[in-house]
């Protein structure tokens, strides 16, 4: 049977896993707006975060719905800014502590929580110590993947499809092994903590508008033709 394929598709990276926690874990450093916090996410995962701004706000207006995070006034020019609640300071240590997203896959959940921490220059926040707990994490699903690849050794000629067991036993324990090596590199390198960055939206975009305050804002804006009376208030 013919299958088509949709060449059109492309994935968006990070899409697949949430930004919940990194979002969280980055707003340890402080209140920040928006595109503040699109903007870290890039920069603090080492470019894997390299999500649209809208799911940033839209992620950031579910944590407020949580009472994870809240308002925390504004900046000079008007930008909203957002900071965490008790609740959404205890869920980012936690996560960097090693408590992984519901569904999350662990080598995701790894990469993300190691590079953020090594980024960061805030209260509470040990990268050596995150790294290390990681490390142990990973030391015993390699131990278990070995277990069960041994089990399907064991009972290869006894039961249809251990082979196939055993090939995805094998394909666990070589990416526990690999990220253990990664682990060791990061290990070895000092962290690097990234300064607050600034950047402002292109468009002056604010989180609080409207799709259609926004509209009628470019509208207003726009410039008129000679032969256009302008709108009366």
């Amino acid at each position: 049977m013919a299958c088509s394929v949709n060449r059109s598709f492309r994935p968006t990276i990070g899409a697949s896993v949430a930004v919940r926690d990194a979002v969280l874990a980055i707003l340890l450093l402080g209140p920040a707006y928006g595109f503040q916090v699109h903007g870290a996410l890039a920069d603090r995962t080492g470019g894997r975060r390299r999500i649209n701004v809208g799911q940033t706000y839209g992620t950031l207006d579910r944590l407020a719905k949580q009472r994870l995070v809240e308002p925390a006034g504004a900046t000079a020019d008007g930008l909203p800014l957002h900071r965490l609640t008790r609740a959404g300071r205890a869920a980012a240590l936690a996560w960097l502590d090693g408590a992984d997203a519901t569904g999350a896959d662990p080598w995701d959940e790894t990469l993300d929580r190691v590079l953020i921490a090594r980024s960061l220059d805030a209260t509470g926040v040990d990268p050596a110590a995150i790294a290390r707990r990681e490390r142990e994490r990973w030391t015993a699903r390699r131990a278990e993947a070995a277990e069960r690849a041994e089990l399907s050794d064991a009972a290869e000629h006894a039961e249809p499809g251990v082979a196939l067991a055993r090939l995805a036993a094998a394909a666990d324990a070589a990416r526990a092994e690999a990220a253990l090596s990664w682990l060791d590199r990061v290990a070895a390198l000092p962290p690097v903590p990234l300064p607050v960055a600034a950047d402002r939206p292109r468009r002056g975009r604010r989180p609080a508008a409207s799709v259609d305050t926004e509209s009628a804002a470019s509208t207003s804006s726009a410039p008129r033709r000679p032969d256009q009376s302008p709108v009366s208030p």
